[in-house]
């Protein structure tokens, strides 16, 4: 597995209470990386932290716990799972400590109660929204949407994939050899005009769930031989 690009790069997990970034934050623990758990208290990310290190005593994670604009000022990488509703005020209050780095965004701009029902953003997607806030010195990429949190917090393999749109080739890279360190493949989905369609895919995960009586639906590509995870 070629993790060039994100060695010796800390994560910081902006909204890492909530159990999709608790989710991400185990999986890159236990691969190694230096994970920060960011959220409006200190005692709330202190919480989670302990939270992820009690699933595996076996290794030694390398956490820690911040408030959200310190954990953004500290990292190299930022990860943002916060809901829709508190999106745009999130990026806006870590905006200052985004320049020059990628920002990760893998929220899903849902419409409750509908959120079977895929919504649309007037920026076109919830990342295209935080492109817009952060502005041109700031690669913002969307990934993870598709992939439910059961998956993340637990050690099995997990049967997904994962698509990856965003600003930039090599940031995308950058995220797809993130995907990998969690486990699962990352496809390049091209620009960030086409995380439209990878927020969207979520609302219909949402449905296929409650039509089947499941909880984590995913997305595979198939036809393509010698893509898998080491």
């Amino acid at each position: 597995m070629d993790t060039s690009l994100v060695e010796n790069k800390t994560i910081a997990i902006i909204g890492g209470t909530g159990n999709e970034g608790k989710g991400l934050a185990y999986r890159w623990a236990k691969s190694g990386m230096s994970v920060i758990i960011g959220s409006r208290t200190l005692e709330k990310a202190q919480k989670a932290v302990e939270e992820i290190a009690q699933m595996s005593k076996e290794k030694a994670f390398s956490l820690s716990a911040m408030e959200n604009m310190e954990a953004a000022a500290s990292a190299d990488i930022i990860v943002l799972t916060v809901p829709y509703k508190v999106h745009a005020t999130m990026i806006q209050t870590i905006a200052p400590h985004c320049i020059g780095k990628i920002v990760v965004d893998v929220t899903v701009p849902l419409n409750p109660p509908k959120v079977t029902k895929v919504y649309v953003p007037d920026a076109g997607s919830a990342a295209q929204e935080a492109q817009i806030i952060l502005g041109d010195e700031v690669s913002v990429v969307a990934a993870f949407q598709n992939v439910s949190f059961e998956h993340l917090l637990s050690d099995n393999e997990i049967n997904c994939d994962v698509l990856v749109s965003g600003k930039g080739k090599i940031s995308r890279s950058v995220v797809i050899q993130l995907v990998e360190l969690a486990g699962m493949i990352g496809w390049d989905a091209g620009p960030i005009e086409n995380s439209v369609v990878v927020e969207g895919l979520t609302s219909i995960l949402i449905g296929i769930n409650k039509e089947n009586g499941v909880k984590s639906s995913g997305i595979r590509i198939s036809g393509i031989p010698g893509k898998s995870v080491l």
